[in-house]
């Protein structure tokens, strides 16, 4: 018996579509499928995305205040003391050491408030996820409990992930204290004892670059750990082994995935911030100047458009934050499709409700 011709006239239809019950197609994806799934996800769940993203920056900015406030009494007095010290023209390094700690301590605060906002960000996008991958709607709340009750393995994994991170910045940030001291050393002095600093910070900032390279591999490697912690409640160890066995053997395309999300996202926050830029130095000197401006006026002038233009880009910053762990978040799904037949599981689920 002969099968009746296909529409196409070869006796044969084409296999159906794969199934689609949210913002992906239960099947490998390409990059059409990530960025579109991405921004599904995000114009389904913005509400949810954008109140816990606020509320962790908040959060995040609470905290940074605080560790700030508690360095500053803790340092203010030997400040002082080295403020009112009489010049002698010689700079040893133990009299800059208030000022290091409090260099090191501010560093360390704002490290420490990125971290939370990052760790609550990356939570409640794999919860966000979770759900809009079976075509799922959930609230603020609920994304915000399931998000806060992981947050401590999903903390973890992004602390372990930025270790590698630190060293660069550990790098850069001793090389420019190297620089300090190389500078304060060669004013009023011809012995050149500036020197051996200035070389010591140049070798700092070389390899500071010199270990980018690693700092990415080890980005990608375990960028699908928090998803992961989130996802089948794992603990931060066991969710970075699945992130790596996951990542193994598909590396360069989840790199240039999300490498092309973070260019899409560049791009979107380098054109806000030059239109702010421009549109604050024209506020700057077109306004005063046309209103025969004092220098009172003009600093006033100043001072606001500076401050527009800082919470003109910390709202492009809330508003596009939550894109990159998206992308992440869908190639998770992606790499579990292909290698452990995810998507009958999905179908399954979503037509269970």
């Amino acid at each position: 018996m002969t099968c009746p011709p296909g529409p196409y006239g070869y006796g044969y239809a084409p296999p159906p579509p794969p199934p689609k019950p949210g913002v992906i197609p239960l099947a490998p994806l390409d990059l059409n499928h990530v960025l579109g799934g991405a921004f599904a996800a995000y114009r389904r769940h913005w509400k949810a995305l954008l109140g816990v993203t606020l509320a962790a920056h908040v959060l995040a900015g609470l905290v940074a205040a605080g560790l700030a406030a508690a360095g500053w009494a803790a340092l203010s007095g030997p400040w002082r003391e080295m403020a009112d010290a009489p010049s002698t023209g010689d700079a040893e390094l133990s009299d800059l050491t208030p000022f290091f700690l409090g260099l090191g301590g501010l560093w360390l605060a704002f490290a420490l408030a990125v971290l939370l906002a990052t760790g609550l960000v990356h939570a409640a996008v794999a919860v966000v996820v979770q759900e809009a991958v079976l075509g799922r709607r959930i609230g603020f709340g609920a994304v915000w409990r399931r998000s806060w009750s992981r947050l401590g393995a999903v903390l973890g994994t992004v602390v372990l992930s930025a270790l590698a991170g630190l060293v660069p910045m550990l790098l850069l940030l001793l090389g420019f204290c190297f620089m300090v001291v190389a500078t304060l050393a060669s004013v009023g002095s011809d012995s050149g004892d500036g020197v051996g600093p200035a070389l010591t910070a140049l070798l700092l900032m070389f390899l500071a670059f010199g270990t980018t390279p690693f700092v990415v591999w080890i980005w990608v490697k375990f960028s699908l750990a928090p998803t992961a912690a989130v996802v089948e409640s794992a603990g931060v160890l066991t969710a970075m082994r699945r992130s790596a066995e996951l990542v193994r053997g598909s590396w360069w395309r989840i790199f240039g995935y999300t490498l092309v999300m973070l260019l899409i996202v560049g791009g979107v926050s380098f054109v806000v911030q030059t239109a702010v830029s421009v549109t604050t130095q024209a506020s700057v000197f077109a306004v005063p100047l046309a209103q025969h401006a004092t220098p009172g006026t003009l600093f006033l002038s100043a001072a606001t458009a500076a401050a527009v233009g800082g919470l003109l880009q910390l709202l492009t910053q809330l508003l596009l934050g939550p894109l990159q762990p998206l992308t992440s978040g869908l190639l998770y799904v992606d790499q579990r499709i292909r290698k452990e037949n995810l998507a009958p599981v999905l179908a399954r689920a979503a037509a269970s409700g």
